[in-house]
């Protein structure tokens, strides 16, 4: 069975609900010190593509249209924030936003990056935010990405988006406004910093960052592993692409980080032969 791809394209294979992330080797295990790229026959097919040249992007003169659709091609996959805010009138907002990430743990701070409506203003989530100072970060797992994605629609202010998306609202103990019971990963936050971001030619505002002070972190138990972290096979995350394309999370593989107190021997032995060639 096959469905439509969703922007009027040829039809796509279901949905694969078996699919299971897994742990493998990393796609070269035996590389050692200043290895070549090319030394690889993965490395050399990949190089290969590197003949038919580069397109250079002047960012001051692109069309900011055409500069949005490159970027979110480009950086990916990015995490998605799916946020739950309320407005002062009590009016509760729900919005996945995919420009945003951690910042650092101590204090935990987490970035959402909310640019501005069409009509030049603060989106909803940014005007909630700046207003109530709380808010929560959902991560969206597979099994409701649907229920996610129909929050991004463009509603009126005064419309609560948590209706249509069939979602629960869990109470949450440091905010006022709700966490998304479905969500196995949630973070309740409090406004740290919001940075309006000003263009700096046209001096109009493009965008909020909002920064957010972590308060609570609700997680499923049966999302973590026998270290008591967070299993991504099992929190089946997604993530957004270009475009109107999310993706699973696929295997992963471990790459430990190099020790110069266990390496730094071999590694300068490594650096003396090369100043001898």
């Amino acid at each position: 069975m096959s469905s439509s791809s969703g922007s009027g394209g040829p039809s796509v294979p279901a949905f694969d609900r078996g699919a299971q992330a897994k742990f493998t080797e990393s796609p070269n295990p035996t590389f050692t010190y200043g290895q070549k790229v090319i030394e690889t026959e993965e490395g050399k097919k990949w190089l290969e593509g590197a003949k038919d040249g580069w397109k250079t992007i002047d960012a001051a003169t692109e069309d900011p249209r055409k500069m949005y659709a490159m970027m979110i091609s480009g950086i990916v996959p990015r995490p998605i924030a799916f946020v739950s805010s309320i407005s002062e009138q009590g009016v509760e907002n729900l919005a996945p936003f995919s420009w945003f990430n951690q910042v650092t743990h101590n204090p935990p701070i987490i970035s959402v990056s909310c640019s501005a409506s069409a009509q030049g203003g603060l989106k909803d989530t940014a005007s909630n935010i700046k207003a109530t100072k709380g808010f929560t970060v959902n991560i969206i797992s597979e099994p409701f990405v649907e229920n996610a994605n129909v929050t991004s629609l463009d509603a009126p202010a005064d419309v609560s988006e948590w209706p249509l998306s069939g979602l629960t609202k869990e109470p949450s103990t440091h905010v006022k406004a709700a966490r998304v019971k479905e969500s196995a990963f949630s973070m309740e936050c409090e406004l740290f910093q919001a940075v309006d971001i000003v263009h700096p030619n046209t001096g109009k505002q493009s965008a909020t960052l909002v920064l957010g002070l972590v308060k609570c972190i609700h997680v499923r138990k049966d999302m973590l592993n026998e270290r008591g972290v967070v299993d991504f096979t099992k929190l089946k995350p997604v993530g957004r692409m270009g475009d109107i394309t999310y993706a699973c999370v696929g295997d992963g593989f471990r790459l430990p980080r190099p020790s110069w107190q266990l390496e730094g021997e071999k590694i300068q032995e490594f650096l003396k032969r090369v100043e001898e060639r």
